[in-house]
């Protein structure tokens, strides 16, 4: 292996690297709430998927109503997918909601509702992919892996290799980037938590704040003088007049209503576009977010089929 860590290439100096790291986020970690000691694998299960592609903020005020609801694998089980639809709100990606819903499933009736502790076990459930399954080794259940999303990858990217970003993911590359960092089995969770920390609220993607950061004796960038990225901006994404937006409102009808409703109501949603409205209802059903009744009314997944019209 190249030298990963530009110059602190000892165990030795990777251990003081870790120190320095270890010492900011004592005083510097946000208290959120799955990071509690009395949060279980499952809850922080729970936290990850809601994370995926949601910023934090979006997440705190979901994540404990969840959680006192269905604190198991067997109570999220036992709720229908509608409820776990209505219970997701405004998170966004709701095929989320369904997959955990369907992990939950599997780990309460194939793992006497314990979440599972090996890696290449927990990829094999609905919904975990690599990182989450990393993140629940971690965090749950303290084994010393790499745990590696966008934030780590920045980090790495410019205190060891000096880039501005950290470019095309590589999984392979990655890992073993970050399971070079990792110091004793002991802190290693509390070191990959802080290195996501780090990336998340001082060496952010648009306006680091290096002057704050622990490591900027050492960041390879800073030494050769923050040199910018080279290649185009990534563009920010859009979300007005998209189709995940219309999505969204379509939900939104279905979320607010506890009987089927029919597609006059829906079509309120989104009154401009009756193509991109079809378009998007067509999805939603392809996905298994929303079912059509034999009465041609609408209705989430699961949801009880005891309503009628007249109890409106």
């Amino acid at each position: 292996m190249p030298d990963i860590l530009h110059g602190f290439g000892s165990q030795r100096s990777m251990n003081l690297r870790a120190d320095d790291l270890l010492s900011w986020f004592a005083g510097a970690e946000r208290e959120l709430p799955w990071r509690a000691g009395d949060v279980t694998p499952w809850q922080i299960l729970v936290s990850e998927f809601m994370l995926q592609q949601t910023p934090v903020a979006r997440v705190l005020p979901i994540w404990p109503d969840w959680v006192a609801r269905w604190p198991t694998p067997s109570a999220t089980a036992a709720a229908s997918q509608a409820e776990v639809l209505r219970a997701w709100g405004k998170l966004g990606y709701p095929r989320r909601a369904i997959r955990l819903h369907e992990c939950a499933t599997v780990i309460a009736q194939d793992f006497a509702d314990v979440v599972p502790d090996d890696v290449e076990v927990l990829q094999q459930l609905p919904g975990i992919g690599s990182y989450t399954a990393r993140a629940v080794a971690s965090f749950a259940y303290r084994q010393p892996v790499p745990v590696v999303d966008t934030n780590v990858r920045r980090v790495v990217a410019r205190a060891v290799h000096g880039q501005p970003d950290a470019g095309t993911p590589s999984a392979r590359r990655d890992h073993a980037d970050v399971e070079a960092l990792l110091p004793d089995a002991d802190r290693a969770a509390r070191f990959s938590a802080a290195l996501m920390e780090l990336g998340a609220i001082v060496c952010t993607a648009r306006s680091p704040r290096c002057d704050s950061c622990p490591l900027k004796h050492s960041c390879s960038w800073r030494l050769a003088g923050s040199p910018p990225a080279t290649g185009p901006r990534r563009p920010a994404q859009r979300y007005a007049g998209t189709d995940r937006q219309v999505r969204g409102r379509l939900l939104d009808v279905l979320r607010d209503n506890v009987v089927a409703v029919t597609r006059a109501e829906l079509d309120l949603a989104w009154p401009v576009d009756a193509v991109q409205r079809e378009r998007a209802l067509n999805s939603l059903l392809s996905d298994g977010l929303v079912e059509q009744r034999s009465d041609g009314r609408f209705a989430l997944p699961g949801q009880d089929r005891n309503d009628s019209t007249a109890s409106r």
